[in-house]
């Protein structure tokens, strides 16, 4: 399929010298002769390349405008800009903006120069798309795993979501997959084929959340377009929305009531369509009642909260993560599959602080270091990297030694109970009859020990 040019230009002569020259050399072509025809054809299809002549027949926009344009749709669209008059300042704005190449037009005009550039332009244009589109099959390509009741009722709703506009809010601790739900949300949604945008709010700077959200005007023209105006038409996900500043959050809430802003510094209200996804691993309800969240946006947000629970809660999809994760990550790796032994106890007793996304790079690391051992060998790994109760052996043998003996007894048995618990799922008909204990005795001892939150 042969690649498709825009040309903008105003001179016809040049215009058509311009097409004429690409058509020789089996590209095809589009073109435009003024500012208002040149927008109609980018805002109707983005071409494979662009070539804008700077100055352009409308006093208020040229062709710098032209170029912001395509590059707030998709910075990877190479332009090249050209130009008989521009100064050198202009040709380097324009680059820093983001524009390939610039060439001048006149007695320095070159048609070898200007298809070497296209040839190379659209090269860098192929290599940066496959490395966003392995950088997808890498990360963005996962499902949602999981048969556990909580993972299946976030799977209905988004689901249900597929044909509403409504606001999410994404509950969950860090590593527990938010960012993938959200993804999901879009992929279903009537936006799929426009931006998703995220901003992840615990790593902005103090001072940088105007700014990234909604962009800032300087004083030579120039604009830096913020989360806000790249997400327009499609899907904003803001992660982490609690470390939002409270001033800020009154002007998100504008936001959200109007659907306009002004960036900094700027004086025009800038209309967008978005639809707004927020993610928190914080109790945003009790922020709001200690005045460190905006009850106003909260009730903006939580119109439709998704909660994803920890991993720990669910250790019935360990299984399936684990087979779903070696199958996923040797074929991207081109290795084989580990032997993994989803018996292993050591998966189950381990408390997974870093959740779904802990488990996943355990599952990566073993499929890169053993994906041809023994699975005696990968257990024995296994061990080693998660160390189940490690951490807490020696302060556990310390108490325990320097404790009298009744006292070291309920240490032993609250850590022994905890642990069947959780090879068990919570389940405690099934830990009462492994233990050898009548169930209602099992629960006595519980309730006596202070074993709360196994699942």
């Amino acid at each position: 399929m042969h690649k498709e040019i825009l040309v903008i230009e105003d001179n016809p002569d040049i215009r058509d010298l311009i097409s004429n020259i690409l058509k020789a050399k089996n590209f095809e072509i589009r073109s435009a002769a003024n500012y208002d025809q040149a927008e109609f054809e980018i805002n109707r299809k983005l071409p494979d390349l662009a070539i804008i002549d700077i100055k352009l027949d409308k006093h208020d926009k040229d062709g710098i405008d032209l170029l912001k344009l395509i590059m707030k749709k998709n910075k990877l669209i190479p332009v090249i800009m050209i130009s008989g008059h521009a100064t050198v300042q202009v040709a380097l704005n324009s680059l820093r903006l983001g524009a390939y190449e610039f060439i001048e037009k006149g007695a320095n005009f070159s048609s070898e120069k200007l298809i070497n550039y296209i040839n190379r332009a659209l090269e860098s244009f192929k290599l940066k798309k496959e490395k966003n589109t392995i950088e997808d099959k890498l990360f963005h390509s996962f499902e949602l795993i999981g048969k556990s009741p909580s993972i299946s009722k976030v799977k209905k709703i988004i689901e249900k979501l597929s044909t509403s506009e409504s606001r999410v809010l994404i509950y969950g601790p860090t590593g527990s997959g938010k960012e993938l739900v959200a993804r999901k949300i879009h992929k279903n949604s009537q936006r799929a084929q426009e931006p998703f945008i995220i901003v992840n709010a615990a790593l902005l700077k103090e001072n940088s959340y105007e700014k990234e959200l909604f962009g800032e005007e300087f004083e030579d023209g120039n604009i830096s377009f913020g989360a806000l105006e790249r997400a327009n038409k499609g899907t904003l996900l803001i992660d982490e929305v609690s470390e939002i500043p409270y001033e800020t959050q009154a002007n998100v809430l504008r936001v959200l009531i109007d659907q306009k802003f002004k960036r900094l510094n700027g004086s025009k209200d800038i209309n967008v369509n978005i639809r707004l996804i927020s993610s928190t691993s914080k109790n945003l309800n009790e922020l709001v009642q200690v005045n460190r969240f905006r009850e106003d946006l909260y009730h903006r947000l939580n119109v439709m909260p998704i909660e994803l629970s920890p991993l720990n809660s669910r250790t019935e999809d360990i299984p399936l993560l684990i087979d779903y994760f070696k199958k996923k990550l040797s074929e991207i790796n081109g290795v084989h599959q580990p032997k993994i032994d989803i018996k292993n106890d050591n998966l189950y007793t381990y408390n997974w602080p870093g959740n779904v996304r802990e488990l996943r790079n355990l599952v990566e690391r073993i499929t890169i270091l053993s994906s041809n051992d023994t699975k005696e060998n990968i257990n024995k790994l296994i061990a080693d990297i998660l160390n189940p109760l490690s951490s807490n052996d020696n302060n556990f043998m310390q108490k325990s030694f320097s404790s009298p003996l009744k006292e070291a007894r309920e240490n032993f048995e609250k850590e022994y109970l905890i642990i069947q618990l959780k090879k068990n799922h919570g389940n405690i008909s099934k830990t009462a009859e492994f233990i050898g204990m009548e169930r209602s005795a099992l629960h006595r001892k519980i309730k006596s020990l202070g074993i709360k939150g196994i699942n």
